[in-house]
């Protein structure tokens, strides 16, 4: 392998990149803390099967510096840091592993604050939190955030929206069609926010049966898993799986637009600047699908402020980020340079102006 952590290209200047190893439950975590400048590092635990400890580790730095980006451009008072649990969701998962898992982040003295994500379920964020007060995703209590997927897919719709006012002048959705590939859990809500604005939907999904829902409520066509790329849309919506823009789809996407749920879309950075070029706006995944982490923020603000979770609180942060989101496009098409790069700079910025008065406070 050769490479050592500072040298990773995805190392990127992280506070700290923490291992932890609990040889009764065979727990094997990463926790990578890209970000404290903004607040308390937060982001969700993976549990995947990986193929060595390095693309773990590899993994985990990107999602972490990912998530201080995504909080960032949400305006939270959180940074941004990641977990990842080395082994198999559907075999190796035991109460008792999340315990250690909870006494392993405890450790970290509230720099990290763990949530729910790829393989991990709410029930065992449960079990985790009887170990650690770090912990954010719960489904019961006053403070309880509960399922932020609502949220996330309110976010998407109102992106949607902001897109479809400046490209096609018009308030709703009305004789657009949207591309869904993905109506799971967010897809599936914004199936239905998106059908009732006026859009004509196209959809796919692996899962059947819910395809074969989602479909039948919202008037749309299905197609198989892999013609979504060339449906004649207006708008390529992927609510699924990362890295769906990519060289061998790039191609086939006619759409003039990209807002969608998924983490990860552009298979590389690249990509991105490709279809700036080809004149396709693409909304950067991160802003648009940002309600999900602001949900799980007002848990963490009722923690704090000792009160409850407040949906109010959850409205003012969304329309904050729609309002960041237009400027995104405003900018893009005044500087002439893809949204991307211009939702990365505004995530810099503010990560930079709260570390320099984050100095300025401990002189």
């Amino acid at each position: 392998m050769g490479m050592t952590l500072f040298d990773s290209p995805s190392f990127a200047n992280h506070e700290g990149v923490h291992a932890f190893f609990d040889e009764k439950t065979g727990l094997k975590a990463v926790v990578a803390v890209h970000s404290t400048a903004r607040g308390p590092a937060v982001g969700g635990t993976r549990m995947w099967n990986y193929a060595s400890s390095a693309e773990a580790l590899e993994d985990v730095l990107r999602l972490s510096k990912g998530m201080s980006y995504k909080n960032a451009v949400a305006d939270l008072e959180m940074g941004g840091g990641k977990s990842v649990i080395i082994g198999d969701s559907r075999t190796q998962k035991t109460p008792e592993l999340f315990r250690a898992f909870g006494r392993a982040v405890d450790t970290l003295g509230g720099v990290y604050y763990a949530a729910e994500d790829v393989g991990v379920s709410v029930a065992d964020i449960a079990e985790a939190r009887k170990t650690t007060s770090r912990v954010l995703g719960l489904k019961d209590g006053p403070e309880a955030s509960g399922d932020p997927s609502p949220v996330t897919a309110e976010g998407v719709y109102r992106s949607t929206l902001a897109v479809a006012r400046r490209l096609f002048k018009q308030d709703d959705l009305t004789g657009l069609t949207i591309a869904m590939q993905g109506v799971g859990h967010v897809g599936g809500y914004l199936a239905d926010k998106l059908a009732a604005a006026g859009a004509k939907l196209v959809m796919t999904d692996v899962n059947t049966a819910t395809l074969a829902e989602v479909a039948a409520r919202t008037g749309a066509e299905i197609v198989a898993p892999d013609a979504i790329y060339d449906v004649k849309a207006d708008i390529y919506a992927p609510c699924a799986l990362g890295a769906t823009l990519n060289p061998h789809t790039l191609g086939r996407i006619t759409a003039k637009a990209v807002v969608g749920a998924a983490n990860n879309q552009l298979a590389t950075p690249e990509i991105g600047r490709i279809l700036f070029e080809r004149g396709v706006l693409y909304a950067p995944d991160y802003v648009v699908n940002g309600g999900g982490i602001i949900n799980v923020a007002a848990e963490m603000n009722a923690r704090q402020t000792k009160g409850a979770f407040d949906p109010a609180w959850v409205e003012k942060k969304l329309s904050r980020l729609i309002e960041t989101f237009d400027e995104i496009l405003e900018r893009s098409a005044v500087e002439n340079r893809p949204t991307h790069e211009i939702a990365d700079a505004i995530a810099e910025a503010r990560i930079a102006a709260a570390a320099d008065e984050k100095l300025k406070q401990a002189a």
